[in-house]
């Protein structure tokens, strides 16, 4: 099963900003079919009660989270809409906001906001729940059993909302060396873990191990980089090498994540929102170019327009990449041969397309399809990543994102064939800082250059 996106990330969206949305839009529909009139005023305080709602609900979560509260209906949404209000009435009395609307409409509306929360997130506790039973949620590992992984794995099963599903646990000591009252059924030893991991397609591993297990830590590392898990510490430790490293709470325990994807919570949002704005530009503008391609590549010898090509895309999940085709060849095999300068198999009109890169111009279907972004680590062949994965450490981190039609390893001189084990060891390094460093800007750094070194033609046959 595929997991482009996390379910826990878009839940905190609605609770973030699409509940202080429609608490504020609802004031104003209250004004329009009541009073018949929406003024400034009613625009000022819907304005108010959004942001004060955002930061509101934002906080109480969290704080809940921190403290290991567990969840309560009624009285969550009674609490949070209270504090709302609270902060409202300060607000409006100061600026004298109150002065100017309906008070009638305003009183009305303090009162009918909470049974409205109340059965949105009625609502919402139902939707989590069918995750939950169909298996749309993240999988996750813990490795050692102690205190502080025991009660990690009971915030997980006190927080359905957290979206995981614990798998079970990992650990090389028997069961008569667990803590009192534990009893916990293992699922193997650490030198089980990376195996299972990959088998079982787990999202994400914990590890829950003294620092005088560091040197088996460290190997169990080393293997976990050829999976797409996640991995993070209970508690925080320092290593080497750490991609998107940042502290992070689950059901209020503290851990570390030194394996993580970059495009998490808001950040996701930023990324595909600004992939769809720009995937869809292009694509309008250069629909007569893309026609004039196909029409060339269809008359001037025998075979399909587009390529297909199997590749992988987020956490190691297969994906199909559109291209202009540009050889004689269909090759999506065990075996891959890269094109190189002078390439037999690259017809007339393909040259022409590889070297101006106009070839990948139908990616950007892939990139409206949510399979690949614009900036990314460059998807490669399948065959070339099983052969990649056992010989370049960290190869697979690369896929922790969605791959993209440029990268950062292409504006830095490693576009096209990649014929040594050096080359494709340095783009790999490029891929794994592109995750360390990534901003939107940085995106739109990596665009203009890719411009500019397409207009010049470099490295591509």
């Amino acid at each position: 099963m595929q997991h482009n996106n996390k379910p826990s990330a878009v839940f905190s969206l609605l609770h973030r900003f699409f509940e202080p949305l429609l608490i504020a839009v609802y004031y104003l529909l209250l004004n329009f079919i009541v009073a018949r009139t929406v003024n400034e005023y009613h625009i000022d305080i819907a304005i108010v009660i959004f942001f004060l709602a955002s930061y509101i609900f934002g906080w109480m979560s969290t704080a809940r989270a921190r403290h290991g509260i567990t969840f309560n209906l009624l009285r969550d949404s009674v609490l949070d809409w209270g504090f709302v209000l609270l902060a409202f009435y300060a607000v409006t009395w100061l600026s004298h906001l109150d002065d100017h609307v309906d008070a009638g409409i305003l009183h009305f509306w303090y009162v009918s906001v909470a049974p409205m929360l109340i059965a949105k997130r009625a609502f919402l506790i139902h939707v989590i729940h069918r995750y939950h039973l169909t298996g749309q949620v993240q999988k996750a590992v813990i490795i050692g059993v102690n205190p502080a992984s025991l009660n990690l794995a009971k915030r997980i099963h006190d927080y359905p909302s957290l979206m995981v599903n614990l798998v079970g646990f990992f650990d090389d000591r028997g069961m008569e060396r667990q803590p009192e009252g534990a009893n916990i059924e293992l699922l193997g030893g650490m030198k089980d873990v990376v195996e299972f991991c990959r088998k079982q397609n787990i999202n994400q591993v914990y590890i829950s191990m003294p620092m005088s297990a560091q040197p088996r830590v460290m190997e169990l590392l080393d293997g976990l980089q050829d999976t797409t898990a996640s991995v993070y510490f209970i508690p925080d430790i320092y290593i080497f090498n750490l991609i998107r490293a940042r502290f992070d709470y689950i059901g209020g325990v503290a851990v570390m994540a030194i394996c993580e994807t970059p495009f998490i919570g808001f950040n996701s949002m930023v990324k595909r929102v600004s992939d769809i704005v720009l995937a869809s530009i292009i694509q309008v503008l250069l629909l007569p170019v893309m026609l004039c391609i196909a029409i060339a590549v269809k008359t001037t010898s025998k075979g399909p327009i587009i390529f297909k090509q199997r590749r992988y895309g987020l956490d190691g999940e297969e994906i199909i990449v559109y291209k202009f085709r540009s050889m004689r060849v269909m090759e999506d095999a065990a075996v891959v041969t890269q094109a190189s300068k002078g390439d037999p198999r690259v017809t007339k009109v393909g040259a022409f397309l590889r070297k101006s890169s106009l070839d990948e111009l139908p990616q950007f279907f892939n990139v409206l399809q949510g399979r690949m972004s614009i900036v990314g680590p460059r998807p490669h062949a399948v065959a070339h990543n099983e052969l990649y994965r056992t010989q370049i450490k960290g190869y697979m981190l690369r896929h922790k994102v969605k791959p993209g039609i440029t990268g950062w390893a292409q504006v830095n001189g490693l576009r096209g064939e990649t014929e040594t084990l050096d080359k494709m060891q340095a783009r790999i390094e490029f891929d794994l800082e592109y995750l360390r460093r990534w901003t939107l800007l940085f995106d739109l750094k990596i665009i203009l250059k890719t411009v500019s070194i397409v207009l010049k033609k470099e490295n591509a046959y």
